[in-house]
């Protein structure tokens, strides 16, 4: 296998991850990531630039990601092969057979909301757990604070939906934005920005970006009187930073089912996880089971009634929108307390 990361190569995101997957026949081949998709056609960036990838056949758009890397032919710009990839983020839209994916190879998620009408903490715990499944680092941004009276407030109830979450306000018009956010932002790094519409994503592209971006991103403003976007972003793109990092921009998302996000989901509630393994019954619902330690903790005032209520709410969705494993594999109920009978 071919190891070798060039400084190039690690200034588009390229990581021995990805070099470890490289066969020896294929050191011909130029690696390439995809810098946007549209609905018939790829585009990519590689160490000689931009280009217009062509796709194998029978392959087609939706099976790839901004931010994928992937092996093209150098003459032709023939896609040859899809690398795996490092972290994905996807959703399942309602009545969708299956996930449609938004980014791939993402450091770190920026979950943008504003502080007014759109801070929504369920919406925000949902895209918590998208985060959390995807395998990246979630940092929920605050914009619109000039506009609260009490911006703290908002930051405080972000911040204690998760352990260790970092929530930054900021203005994404000024260029002290782009400072903040640095830490996340470096030479190699790549993040990318989801949230409703009018938050303030595409101007935050445009701030991060600063010079280094061609053509900047379209940004509205937002209906008064229900804080609602307007959609400005309608396909994925990858952006360089000014500092040397990427940033991927995604529509806006008003609605987001979660489906396949069971692990993401025990991150986000691990004050609820934690307590679930000294419960007396292993397939206990946590309502009016005895022994039950959710319970317990909730008559002793340590855990948040609403926070249950979520949790619940979430995990329910999550299990109805996820398929359903069939075979034995699927079937079985893992060894240790006691099942109800």
């Amino acid at each position: 296998m071919v190891k070798t990361v060039t400084a190039s190569l690690a200034s588009l995101g390229w990581t021995d991850f990805f070099g470890d997957q490289l066969e020896a026949d294929e050191a011909d081949l130029v690696p390439t990531r995809i810098a946007s998709v549209h609905r018939d056609r790829l585009a990519g960036l590689s160490l000689s630039g931009p280009v217009d990838l062509t796709l194998p056949a029978n392959a087609n758009t939706g099976d790839y990601a901004v931010g994928d890397w992937v092996l093209v032919e150098p003459h032709t710009h023939l896609l040859r092969r899809r690398l795996t990839r490092k972290t994905v983020l996807e959703r399942r839209t309602q009545g969708g057979r299956v996930p449609q994916l938004a980014a791939a190879n993402v450091d770190t998620l920026f979950i943008v909301t504003s502080c007014n009408a759109d801070f929504n903490i369920a919406r925000l715990e949902r895209y918590l757990a998208l985060a959390n499944e995807a395998g990246t680092t979630p940092v929920i941004l605050l914009t619109k604070a000039d506009t609260a009276d009490d911006a703290e407030a908002y930051q405080g109830q972000a911040a204690a939906l998760q352990r260790g979450l970092a929530v930054v306000v900021l203005n994404p018009r000024v260029a002290d934005a782009a400072a903040a956010l640095a830490p996340w932002c470096g030479a190699g790094q790549t993040v990318a920005l989801v949230g409703s519409s009018g938050v303030g994503k595409s101007t935050l592209v445009n701030t991060l970006a600063g010079s280094a971006q061609q053509s900047p991103q379209q940004t509205a403003g937002i209906r008064e009187h229900d804080a609602k976007g307007r959609h400005t972003t309608t396909a994925r793109s990858l952006h360089p930073i000014a500092g040397g990092g990427w940033v991927i921009d995604t529509p806006g998302m008003r609605t987001l089912h979660v489906s396949d996000v069971a692990s993401g989901i025990d991150t986000l509630f691990a004050e609820i996880t934690e307590l679930a393994p000294l419960c007396k019954f292993r397939d206990c619902t946590h309502v009016h089971e005895p022994g039950c330690a959710v319970q317990a903790a909730l008559k002793a005032g340590t855990l948040d009634p609403e926070r249950l209520a979520r949790w619940r709410k979430l995990s329910e969705e999550n299990q109805g929108n996820t398929p359903v494993q069939s075979g034995p594999r699927g079937n079985k109920s893992p060894a240790g307390r006691p099942k109800r009978r």
